[in-house]
C-alpha cells in the first residue's frame, strides 16, 4: 500500500486548494450539495445504529456510532464532493503558498457553506422528517438528545470542541491525500473521523443535519441552531486553517530550499 511523504502531501493539498479556488460556480454548488448530503447520511446512519443500543453499554455506543459515521467522508473523498471543513484546510494552504487569494478563499467557503447546508437540510427533511427516520421511537429520542447536547455547549465550549473536530477531520483528509489506493484512503479517513465522533466534537456540517432534524421534529428552534453555528464555524476554521494548514506549511514551506509552491511548479514542469 503506497503512500506519499508529508512534504509531498503538503504540495498536493496546495495544488488541490488552488483548483478549488477557481472551480466554476455550478460545479462547486453541486459538489457542495453532495458533500453536505453525504455527511448527513453518515450521521443518519450513526443515529439509526446506536439509538436502540442498551444504556448499559455506555460510551461503547459512541464508538459504534463513530465506526459507521466515516462513510460520509469516504463518499466525499472517493466518489466526489466538496466539504466546508476540508476546504478550511485546502484553501488556506493554497493562500499560504500564494496559489490562491483571500478573496477566492472567501468565495469558495461561502459557496460551499450554502451548498453543504442545502445537502444536509435535504437529508434531514426528506429522510429524517418525511420518511420519519429521525422521528420514530428511539431514533427520535436519540436525535433530540444529540441536538440538545450540541446547542447546550457554551460559546467557548463549542468553539474549542470545533477546533478539535476539524483538527481530526483535516488530518483524515490530509492522510487520504497521502494514500495511493482506495483501501489506503478508507483507512486514513476511518480512524480520525471515528475519533472525533466518539469524542463528541462539534462539526459545522454534521450539525447542519442533526440540529435541523430536531427542529423539524418540533423540539428545537432556529435561534438555537444559529447560536451554535457561529462558534462551531469559527472553531472548525481554526482547527483546519491553523492547526493543520498553517502548521504544516510552516514545517514544509521549504522543500530542498524551495517554497512549497515553487516546488509544486517545478514538479508540474517536469511532468
Amino acid at each position: 500500500m503506497g503512500f506519499h511523504s508529508p512534504d509531498r502531501i503538503a504540495q498536493k493539498i496546495a495544488e488541490a486548494g488552488a483548483k478549488k479556488a477557481v472551480m466554476p460556480i455550478r460545479q462547486t454548488l453541486i459538489l457542495g450539495f453532495l458533500g453536505g448530503a453525504f455527511i448527513a447520511l453518515g450521521f443518519l446512519l450513526d443515529v439509526r445504529v446506536i439509538a436502540n443500543l442498551p444504556k448499559e453499554w455506555g460510551s461503547f455506543s459512541s464508538l459504534i456510532g463513530g465506526a459507521v459515521f466515516p462513510v460520509g467522508l469516504m463518499l466525499i473523498v472517493i466518489a466526489g464532493g466538496e466539504l466546508l471543513t476540508g476546504n478550511m484546510m485546502a484553501l488556506p494552504m493554497a493562500v499560504f503558498t500564494k496559489r490562491a487569494s483571500v478573496l477566492q478563499l472567501v468565495r469558495n467557503w461561502v459557496l460551499i457553506l450554502i451548498s453543504n447546508f442545502a445537502g444536509a437540510i435535504f437529508v434531514a427533511y426528506f429522510f429524517g422528517h418525511i420518511v420519519g427516520l429521525t422521528e420514530i421511537g428511539p431514533f427520535f429520542t436519540k436525535t433530540v438528545a444529540i441536538a440538545q447536547g450540541k446547542i447546550g455547549d457554551s460559546f467557548i465550549q463549542a468553539l474549542i470542541s470545533a477546533i478539535g473536530c476539524n483538527w481530526l477531520v483535516c488530518l483524515a483528509v490530509w492522510m487520504a491525500f497521502g494514500a495511493e489506493d482506495i483501501g489506503g484512503k478508507i483507512l486514513a479517513i476511518w480512524f480520525p473521523i471515528m475519533g472525533f465522533v466518539a469524542i463528541g466534537f462539534q462539526h459545522v456540517v454534521a450539525n447542519m443535519f442533526i440540529i435541523p432534524a430536531a427542529i423539524f421534529a418540533g423540539q428545537l428552534g432556529w435561534a438555537g441552531y444559529f447560536s451554535n453555528f457561529v462558534p462551531v464555524f469559527i472553531g472548525n476554521a481554526i482547527g483546519g486553517g491553523v492547526f493543520v494548514a498553517f502548521m504544516y506549511w510552516m514545517v514544509y514551506k521549504e522543500v530542498n530550499g524551495n517554497d512549497v509552491s515553487q516546488a509544486s511548479n517545478k514538479i508540474k514542469k517536469a511532468v
